[in-house]
């Protein structure tokens, strides 16, 4: 009994991540999201130069999966931005720990990141906040911050779209990125 007790407690001990391991994913984790929401910055900013923030949301409805699918291959992670307000569906919170995980990041604004093991997996979230003037453009209050003709490409291209009146600063999702346990 003695030896099975020491087995467990050694076996257990082998599987769980130390602080410094957990130091170290969520630094990986965090420099993927940061990465991933430069890369997507980058595009629709070249997006709105090209030809404005009505060609953006073309541009946005065709690309922005593609791009975050493209830099998931690449790191060999799962990445994702999920949010309340989704304009795209396929950002929408699917889960209860999403909705119990974005509900918490409502409530602590101070919260920037979190870290949580689920399976075989950790899934790591990190705030998205609307931190530019531009993203005001296609987010923020729609009679006062987007242009008519940009409004109507929101409406058409998404009709049950949800993403329209932020604020500058406000939460507008989170990235999840999901880092498979490693034996």
């Amino acid at each position: 009994l003695t030896l099975l007790l020491v087995v467990t407690v050694v076996s257990c001990q082998q599987n769980t991540p130390r602080d410094k391991d957990i130091s170290i994913l969520k630094d990986k984790a965090d420099s993927i999201a940061t990465l991933s929401q430069n890369v997507l910055l980058q595009n629709v900013a070249g997006a709105i130069q090209k030809g404005g923030t009505e060609y953006a949301v073309d541009f946005c409805q065709v690309e922005a999966i593609p791009i975050t699918d493209s830099l998931s291959k690449e790191v060999q992670m799962y990445i994702q931005r999920i949010t309340d307000k989704n304009r795209n569906p396929k950002n929408n919170l699917k889960t209860k720990t999403d909705r119990s995980i974005f509900d918490e990041f409502k409530r602590k604004t101070e919260l920037s990141d979190t870290l949580l093991t689920q399976n075989e997996q950790y899934v790591y979230y990190k705030r998205i906040n609307l931190a530019m003037p531009t993203c005001m453009k296609c987010h923020g209050n729609p009679t006062t911050d987007i242009e008519e003709k940009t409004l109507q490409k929101i409406n058409t291209s998404y009709p049950n779209d949800k993403a329209v009146g932020y604020k500058l600063n406000d939460l507008r999702g989170l990235w999840k990125i999901k880092i498979d346990k490693i034996n």
